[in-house]
């Protein structure tokens, strides 16, 4: 009996053999990008409205109120510099010299006889009156003698034509002995005319004064009495 139950014990069962690990290397996951992408086709649409910048009224009441303002302050800029009064334009266009003597004895002079036809041209719209029209004669800046004529009148955008005569006797020239002399040897005496035309001109309620001068040097022969050359420039 004890033999039977032996033989009767079962064998031990043979252990399972570990698999092989896989050598695969581990799977990584994929970098996701920083952004994501808009669809092309959004689900629903949006619709916008763009209304217009609205202006307050006073804002564009002001803004007309200076648009006006600085239009009428240039306009009467304009106009004060159109209409404001200039100084006649004074030309002399007719000089003739009738006599120029040098005297030695008993003292060193001068005789100068000459007639002069001044041009008054108005320039401006509005008529002027000058007082006077003054002419003087000078030797190496000296004044020699001088004659006033008589006031007169000159018409809007008009001139005038003045006639002046200037007659010197005798006038002493002993500062400018030497250079008499000289001028006497080279046979020419240079002699400035100036001439200046004073008045008024009307401008709306006020009376402005008015001023021109305008000079000319001339050279005249002592031996044909005959004038050479002139230069009149206004100053």
């Amino acid at each position: 009996m004890v033999m039977a139950s032996s033989k009767s014990k079962s064998k031990p069962k043979p252990k399972p053999k570990p698999q092989p690990q896989s050598q695969l290397p581990p799977q990584t996951h994929p970098q996701l990008p920083y952004y994501t992408p808009v669809p092309s086709h959004p689900a629903s649409e949006r619709n916008y409205v763009v209304l217009p910048l609205y202006i307050p009224l006073l804002h564009r009441r002001c803004n007309k109120f200076r648009l006006l303002t600085a239009a009428a302050v240039l306009l009467l800029v304009a106009s004060t510099f159109a209409l404001w009064p200039s100084d006649p334009d004074v030309s002399i266009i007719r000089l003739r010299l009738r006599r120029i003597a040098v005297h030695t004895i008993p003292r060193l002079s001068l005789d100068v006889s000459m007639s002069l036809m001044v041009r008054v041209r108005n320039v401006d719209l509005y008529s002027m009156n000058y007082r006077s029209l003054h002419v003087a004669i000078e030797y190496r800046g000296k004044e020699l003698g001088n004659v006033t004529s008589e006031e007169g009148h000159v018409r809007a955008r008009g001139s005038s034509l003045v006639d002046a005569s200037l007659e010197l006797n005798g006038v002493a020239v002993l500062s400018d002995v030497i250079f008499v002399l000289e001028d006497l040897a080279k046979g020419t005496i240079p002699i400035d005319t100036v001439t200046e035309v004073r008045g008024s001109m009307g401008f709306l309620f006020f009376q402005l004064p008015l001023r021109s001068k305008v000079s000319c040097q001339v050279y005249v022969n002592t031996n044909t009495q005959k004038v050479l050359h002139q230069n009149c420039y206004p100053e």
